[in-house]
């Protein structure tokens, strides 16, 4: 799994165009990639920077159960998504001038913000929604429980070529404080064997990527063992492949380093629901990472 990610780092770094961003950072980067892991040979997490598994798992469960508030992210210390709703908190409220957008104000703020998201309910209502992103539209797209659907169709007609859950709702996206990244994944059975395909429209390599793919094999697994059949393989497909100018640097310390062994994921044997998984019955096992690499998230 690391080769082919350093792969694609390098592939970027050689061929890539620069461009201008909806964010004003600068981007370099490539149209169309696909990589491919086979789940059975370890767990495709990140050994040459530490990657948040906590995060990664509270998220996920956070999809899977159709919720778009951070209130259970930032009460279970997974601050990934608050810059969002919280910049909507300062536009909504006016503030921008008193909090400029990333000065030492508006970071001092955001820590205000977030206890109050904790600590308030009502604030948290108010001002904690992402609006109707990922776990909504897997869950209520229009209506439909596209989730739920899909495992009954693995289970029920598993040579299907309809085993497919959108996050891209254009009816919804003015709604979305971010529209999804990762937008469209379609399951396939093969052999007892369970594999995922992602397609992901626009890819922070360096500080998304490695978390999505670790999240959608993480689901494929979930997935797999709720309907009976082992993890196949987990396919990656990218559409605007691109690192920030401002990760640059991050880039050229995590090519210096050299691959670690793949970790292990254990789920609790007694789980077979996917809708019941809690936090406490998948775990991680045998990761050791090189130390993690911090780089700025464009918003």
């Amino acid at each position: 799994m690391v080769k082919q990610y350093l792969d694609l780092l390098t592939h970027i770094l050689e061929n890539g165009t620069r461009k201008d961003d909806r964010t004003g950072t600068g981007t370099v980067g490539v149209f169309g990639y696909q990589m491919r892991f086979d789940l059975q040979k370890g767990f495709p997490l990140l050994t040459t920077k530490k990657v948040f598994m906590r995060a990664i798992t509270h998220e996920l469960l956070w999809f899977i159960n159709g919720d778009t508030n951070i209130k259970y992210l930032v009460e279970n210390k997974v601050n990934i998504w608050n810059e969002w709703p919280y910049q909507n908190f300062i536009e909504k409220n006016n503030l921008n001038e008193i909090y400029p957008k990333y000065s030492i104000e508006w970071k001092a703020r955001m820590k205000e913000y977030v206890e109050q998201i904790k600590s308030d309910p009502i604030f948290a209502e108010r001002f904690g929604d992402v609006g109707p992103v990922y776990g909504k539209q897997w869950r209520d797209f229009n209506g439909i429980d596209q989730l739920k659907n899909v495992v009954e169709q693995i289970k029920n007609d598993p040579n299907s070529r309809r085993m497919i859950v959108c996050a891209w709702n254009p009816s919804q996206i003015s709604s979305m404080l971010l529209p999804p990244c990762h937008c469209l994944f379609q399951f396939n059975v093969a052999n007892g064997k369970l594999s995922c395909q992602l397609y992901q429209r626009s890819c922070d390599v360096f500080l998304g990527v490695p978390f999505n793919i670790a999240s959608y094999a993480l689901l494929t697994m979930m997935v797999a063992r709720a309907t009976g059949l082992e993890p196949g393989d987990f396919v990656w497909t990218g559409g605007d492949v691109h690192l920030y100018l401002n990760h640059l640097d991050q880039v050229q310390e995590q090519l210096g380093r050299h691959p670690r062994q793949l970790p292990k994921l254990l789920m609790n044997p007694s789980k077979t629901d996917l809708f019941n998984f809690t936090f406490d019955d998948i775990k991680l096992e045998d990761y050791e990472p090189h130390p993690a690499i911090k780089a700025p998230i464009s918003v």
